[in-house]
């Protein structure tokens, strides 16, 4: 065992493979829908055993392209749940209980493309350093994947049901905010190298774009109605 390798193994999944889990969970609790997690976990292992059968031929593939189309599929549907949320919101505030309000929605055949593609993307990140790890001490490097892929479905077991709580229109604001984030971060990243902490910043004023695209309106329209 190489300490040094399970650990930048255990690291590089653990960076790559929760931010992946952070966008599953924000789809699970808009949609209420399993199957967000089962397209997430489809786009890492549609990279993941290709980088365990071929090892570095997996780096040969044209990152660039990857990130550009993956970003493409994320702003188209970050902006279209930006929409979705804005009618959430309206509907919360004319039925004045947004408790009671249905919350059961058709599983749009969006999520899965966003899904597959925030999963494809993160792996494909992931697989990148795997690829220089495996060459060293190949069985470390592999247990320090199994370990960082562990800690993360935990993790997301544990917090599957805490998202459930939030109000659908929230979390419609706050997976567009993160799809458009990605978007965001994967364009740039095409370009010039970036820190992935630029992502905390940049979702945070994504977040409150879109808040206020989703209630200013509708707020000025429910004050109106009660005048």
């Amino acid at each position: 065992m190489d300490v040094g390798i399970f650990f930048a193994a255990l690291g590089i999944n653990l960076l790559e493979l929760t931010e992946a889990s952070a966008v599953g969970l924000a789809l699970y609790a808009d949609s209420r829908n399993a199957r967000a997690f089962l397209y997430v976990a489809l786009g890492v292992i549609v990279v993941y055993i290709p980088t365990l059968l071929v090892g570095k031929a997996i780096s040969l593939l044209p990152v660039f392209l990857v990130r550009v189309i993956a970003a493409s599929l994320l702003l188209y549907f970050g902006l279209r749940l930006a929409r979705s949320a804005r009618r959430s919101a309206l509907r919360s505030m004319q039925t004045g209980n947004p408790g009671k309000q249905a919350v059961e929605e058709h599983f749009e055949k969006g999520i899965m493309s966003t899904g597959i593609s925030v999963g494809l993307v993160e792996a494909f990140e992931a697989s990148i350093v795997l690829v220089a790890l495996f060459p060293i001490n190949f069985s470390s490097a592999i247990y320090g994947t199994v370990a960082g892929i562990a800690i993360v479905i935990a993790a997301t077991y544990i917090l599957k049901s805490q998202v459930r709580k939030i109000k659908q229109a929230y979390m419609k604001v706050v997976v567009s905010a993160l799809l458009l984030t990605f978007s965001t971060f994967w364009y740039a990243e095409s370009i010039i190298s970036i820190n992935d902490l630029i992502i905390i910043p940049a979702f945070l004023i994504y977040l409150l774009a879109v808040y206020a695209f989703a209630y200013r309106k509708n707020a000025l329209m429910s004050k109106r109605n009660d005048q």
